[in-house]
């Protein structure tokens, strides 16, 4: 990280463009949304759609950040990627929960995060972020070592949660092998935990887990632009962000949970994917 990055001044500035960005876009999806959805196009399989609205908003976060910060690098899930020469990369996804915002269901979000060095979790350092859901005004944000907030209220990870007692949070892929396979890890994790929920958001699910409103939340098969935001808002909360071992969250695995439940997690996610390995996707 460079020296400038590290100062107060510059992470007070990128979470506050990543805080604006996120609430002017958010503006736009939400309008785009009254007015009527059309989709633009399928990517990975019929179920998986992109919207005009996704296209929109990134095009306009993409201005917005660049006329801020041109130097930076910008990764995002609907446009090509760029590199910049600041050693920082925006991370976006212009609609997280596309599928929900087709169907009118108010869990869809614009999730904006930086990170020094290239737009890879197994390498970058995120410094800030924001999530917002215009459907519900609600705006989640975070600095590193700052801690993570739903507006104004500082948010805490659900702590001292026994196994039994974890409300989880999931979400399934759009190929119909991947979901199959996602679905028995489910059947064999519901008698492990108090209950599964799969809102469809997972920058969302994350900041669930910040809010306690989720107390654990897995998911296999995310791209970076669905977590950049959400894992670095859950860390600040207190979770523990990651995969299986020591490994750092990414495609093959995110947990995020209280450092004491995902220790609790881990290993029984772990017999639970072995036990149907054979079939993973």
């Amino acid at each position: 990280m460079t020296d400038v990055a590290r100062t107060d001044r510059e992470l007070t500035d990128l979470l506050s463009l990543a805080r604006e960005t996120a609430l002017t876009a958010g503006a736009l999806a939400k309008r785009r949304r009254a007015e009527g959805v059309e989709i633009a196009a399928s990517k990975s399989s019929p179920e998986d759609v992109v919207t005009q609205a996704d296209r929109e908003t990134e095009r306009l976060i993409r201005r917005l950040l660049a006329e801020a910060r041109p130097d930076d690098g910008f990764y995002g899930e609907e446009s090509e990627g760029s590199t910049g020469t600041s050693g920082l990369t925006w991370v976006v996804d212009p609609i997280d929960g596309t599928v929900n915002y087709l169907y009118g269901i108010p869990l869809y979000a614009v999730s904006i995060a930086v990170v020094e060095g290239d737009a890879d979790p197994a390498s970058w350092r995120a410094l800030a972020g924001a999530v917002y859901n215009p459907a519900l005004d609600e705006l989640y944000t975070a600095a590193a070592g700052r801690g993570a907030f739903l507006g104004s209220r500082r948010l805490r990870a659900n702590t001292d949660v026994p196994l039994g007692l974890a409300l989880a949070g999931t979400g399934f892929g759009y190929l119909a092998d991947r979901r199959q396979w996602q679905a028995d890890v489910v059947r064999g994790l519901i008698g492990e935990v108090r209950d599964i929920r799969r809102l469809g958001s997972a920058a969302l699910d994350l900041c669930g887990v910040a809010a306690g409103r989720l107390d654990v939340y897995y998911e296999r098969g995310l791209h970076p632009w669905d977590h950049a935001a959400g894992a670095l808002i859950a860390r600040e909360a207190g979770a523990r962000v990651g995969g299986f071992g020591g490994d750092r969250e990414g495609e093959e695995l995110l947990i995020a949970a209280d450092p004491g439940l995902y220790s609790r997690f881990e290993p029984v996610l772990a017999k639970i994917f072995d036990r149907y390995a054979s079939s993973a996707a």
